[in-house]
């Protein structure tokens, strides 16, 4: 671990940082959206699965409020014109998810900080496992969810922290979770910055 962390930590000192740093705000800024704004992110989180984030960015950058407003057909029909890879199922979810928008707001209202937010989110909404449910709260302002996809698992891979699991399990998942939260706190960064530091590291690039 001292390794990455000596590596991050020149991060740190780079400009990767004010990127970082902007991006965090503009996360935490989310919690003054409405509930409506905080759903289409969401559905963005919906859509990254096994696609390629920067694709999805610019899909969901285009559709806005058509998560909200189309139909079933008329969503994955929108969804084929922006050359979506999911048009069929991932609409579905979208819609199915849609009925739980007044449940979301409050209990994103609770502020829960122990799990049990995300728990919800992974029970309830449909094509959200944990790493989608993480990504999402991560978006919206929740610092303390890591999103361990393989960008991330490669990097710890690397540097020997874990070895590659064959499936991601919840079990597996609250483990390498762990080891992320012990290496945040050696680098004084959430969970959500550290996602952002790690991503970086492994492909030059901050997304959301």
């Amino acid at each position: 671990m001292d390794d990455l962390i000596k590596i991050i930590n020149k991060l740190k000192k780079s400009e990767v940082l004010n990127i970082i740093n902007a991006r965090i705000k503009e996360f935490a800024a989310f919690k003054e959206e409405s509930i409506q704004i905080i759903f289409r992110e969401m559905c963005f989180c919906i859509m990254t699965a096994n696609c390629g984030a920067e694709k999805c960015i610019e899909i969901h950058n285009r559709m806005k409020d058509d998560f909200l407003i189309l139909d079933r057909i008329q969503l994955a029909e929108k969804f084929k014109e922006c050359g979506y890879r999911f048009p069929n199922i991932r609409s579905g979810y979208i819609i199915e998810a849609r009925d739980y928008i007044t449940d979301l707001e409050k209990i994103l209202n609770q502020n829960n900080q122990d799990g049990s937010l995300r728990d919800w989110i992974v029970k309830n909404i449909k094509g959200l496992g944990y790493k989608e449910a993480s990504h999402f709260l991560r978006n919206v302002g929740y610092e303390n969810y890591a999103i361990i996809d393989f960008h991330i698992i490669d990097v710890l891979v690397k540097y020997k922290l874990i070895e590659k699991p064959k499936t991601l399990t919840k079990k597996k998942y609250i483990e390498i979770e762990y080891i992320l939260k012990e290496m945040g706190e050696k680098l004084k960064l959430s969970l959500a910055e550290l996602d952002l530091y790690l991503w970086y590291l492994e492909t030059g690039k901050v997304l959301k």
